[in-house]
């Protein structure tokens, strides 16, 4: 009997330590949390999903931004550019009787001041591109104008018709540094604004072809052309303090690396428009081979490319002629060449461009002034079929840009 009750105590025993250890188990399964020695440690739950940080891109940055306070800024400050740019080219229109009379030029002599100015914007052209590419495009805008009006106003002091020339060489490379304004402020505008917002920018152009005259008008008869010069520096003085307004592009910022300054430039912007920044971080890849011109020839961009070396180089031509349509094909030529390249060659696309057409520019007025006053049918043919080339090439160019994002990369 004794140890019959024994083997009845040890079974339920058994039986009870088995209750408690499945009690123990439907615990766990019901409670992910469990106290094990004083401390909680999670039971990982199957089937969990993970979700994927948010990212966003610039392209996206600017379309959700939208349009705003800060682009009529941008669009003012930098259209403003194109007025001290004008000034600087269209007085020589005004300069030229002037030191033709001081100095007993020749014809010939008259047409090389134009040259030289368009030689220096053809050298420095692609020479600002790349920098612009590599460095970013806030520091050339602001060292060309810095440039151009610094060399500008030494032209005012020249004692002779050689340093004349040779200060206007300058003038023209710091004018080629400003020219690439126009891809800092495309690259802000979004897409579906740039097609009718960027052409206004003529606009400017002409207040600064009409100051340089009213100056001249003005100016010169009584202070003579020095001082005409000296008075036509001021707007790109004003330019430089408002500079200081634009930040440098996002888009370059990110391509360079530097992420956190192209997300401080995009939440000022959004601030300024008050709207709000997409969710997430902003991603972007970095471009190592910025200002690369064989990107330029490479087979993406290669017809693309000399077509347009092309069209800018007669459009400057016929600029002298026909002044109201050669307006409009600049405008178009302008954003079409700012938005087909990315934004690792933009600045240097756009510099080759504006180089070739100073070769026009070389050109047009040893026709102008030396050849129309021979032959009119010989001086108007050059232009005639350099229009008609210009316009079979624009038909043969393969990428369309109508409402497409900017690229960041190739």
């Amino acid at each position: 009997m004794g140890s019959v009750g024994r083997q009845r105590r040890s079974s339920m025993k058994t039986q009870l330590v088995s209750a408690i250890q499945l009690e123990e188990v439907e615990m766990e399964v019901n409670n992910p949390h469990q106290e094990v020695n004083g401390l909680y440690q999670e039971v990982n739950k199957p089937h969990q999903e993970v979700k994927e940080p948010q990212t966003y891109s610039v392209e996206e940055a600017v379309e959700t931004i939208g349009f705003g306070r800060f682009h009529v800024l941008l669009f003012i400050i930098m259209g403003s550019a194109s007025i001290a740019e004008a000034m600087e080219i269209m007085l020589l229109a005004v300069v030229s009787p002037e030191i033709r009379c001081e100095w007993h030029l020749d014809d010939w002599e008259v047409a090389l001041v134009s040259t030289m100015v368009f030689a220096g914007f053809m050298v420095c052209g692609v020479l600002s591109g790349y920098v612009a590419d590599r460095y970013g495009r806030w520091k050339v805008v602001f060292g060309g104008s810095l440039w151009a009006a610094y060399f500008s106003l030494l032209t005012s002091f020249s004692p002779s018709y050689g340093w004349f020339i040779f200060l206007r060489l300058m003038v023209g490379c710091g004018v080629a540094g400003c020219s690439q304004g126009f891809v800092l402020k495309t690259e802000f505008i979004p897409a579906s604004y740039r097609s009718y917002l960027l052409p206004l920018a003529s606009i400017f152009w002409m207040v600064g072809s009409m100051l340089i005259i009213l100056l001249g008008m003005t100016v010169v008869p009584t202070l003579g052309w020095r001082w005409m010069i000296r008075l036509s520096v001021i707007p790109s003085v004003i330019l430089l303090l408002l500079f200081q307004l634009i930040p440098e592009s996002a888009r370059y910022n990110v391509s360079a690396g530097n992420v956190q300054a192209a997300v401080e430039t995009l939440q000022r912007i959004a601030r300024m428009n008050r709207a709000s920044m997409p969710p997430g971080s902003l991603v972007e890849p970095v471009v190592k081979d910025r200002g690369s011109w064989s990107l330029l020839v490479s087979p993406a961009f290669r017809r693309t490319s000399l077509l347009l070396w092309y069209s800018w180089f007669g459009f400057t031509i016929l600029l002298f002629l026909i002044r109201s349509l050669v307006s409009m094909n600049f405008n178009v030529v302008y954003i079409y060449t700012a938005e087909v390249y990315p934004t690792a060659v933009r600045s240097l696309g756009m510099g080759f461009c504006t180089s070739f057409s100073r070769i026009g520019g070389m050109i047009a007025p040893f026709i102008a002034q030396v050849l129309m006053s021979h032959s009119v049918i010989l001086a108007l043919l050059p232009f005639t079929v350099a229009c008609v080339l210009c316009a079979f090439g624009a038909l043969l160019l393969p990428i369309e840009t109508k409402g497409r994002a900017l690229l960041q990369s190739s």
